[in-house]
């Protein structure tokens, strides 16, 4: 896959990375949406646009190998690193698992390693209390759980439902840095993490309705 041409601004305060792999437009409308004229969006894989923003934002979707190797195609993982370093950032979806050290997927694939931690696969065989089978990718409304008091969550309630789609899960190593949790079946997978000026969440706060929203909001405000 390529990138797309750049959408919105010449130097927009905030921008969604551009690697060719990502829900770019959904997150690229709620952003406007809850910035209402006060921060100016846009989609780039321009380095210098990227480095220049106030924040930042890496999406994904499919498969983490096809977007791992599409970072590194584009030249962005430097990039990416730097903006991990010094200005607000969130990951989103398989945006979140590239920060982890590695995703079981494909035998094991290398990411970022931002955070300690791994990628693991729900199994072929996930059940639920009541021993039935649950299908994998888990995919709709859950209910997840905040456990840090953090700018993010900010006037969302607790026990919210977000929107999933992902047939692989994040077990952080550093449990001080998961930020909410989520269960799905037999498995209490981590639903957002933070550190420092980082942030990530698994769900798509750009399909989760007036949460998803809320915490799009919180994140153009927060001030880490």
């Amino acid at each position: 896959m390529t990138a797309i041409k750049d959408k919105g601004p010449a130097n927009p305060d905030v921008v969604i990375i551009d690697y060719g792999m990502g829900n770019l437009h959904s997150a690229h409308k709620a952003l406007e949406k809850v910035a209402n004229g006060q921060k100016s969006v846009g989609i780039s894989s321009d380095p210098q646009v990227i480095l220049n923003a106030e924040r930042v934002i890496l999406p994904g979707v499919g498969a983490i190998r096809d977007c791992m190797a599409e970072m590194h195609n584009t030249g962005l993982v430097p990039i990416i690193r730097e903006c991990l370093n010094n200005k607000p950032f969130l990951g989103i979806c398989v945006g979140f698992q590239a920060l982890m050290e590695s995703s079981e997927e494909n035998g094991g694939i290398p990411c970022l390693g931002h955070f300690d931690g791994q990628v693991k696969f729900f199994g072929d065989d996930l059940r639920d209390a009541d021993g039935q089978r649950l299908k994998v990718p888990h995919m709709g409304w859950s209910q997840v759980t905040p456990l840090l008091d953090h700018p993010l969550w900010q006037d969302i309630p607790a026990g919210e439902r977000f929107y999933f789609v992902h047939s692989y899960y994040v077990q952080a190593r550093q449990r001080e840095q998961v930020l909410a949790r989520c269960d799905y079946g037999s498995v209490q997978l981590d639903a957002a993490m933070t550190a420092n000026n980082v942030a990530a969440v698994q769900f798509h706060p750009e399909k989760s309705a007036n949460a998803g929203l809320k915490l799009l909001e919180n994140f153009l405000s927060w001030k880490p």
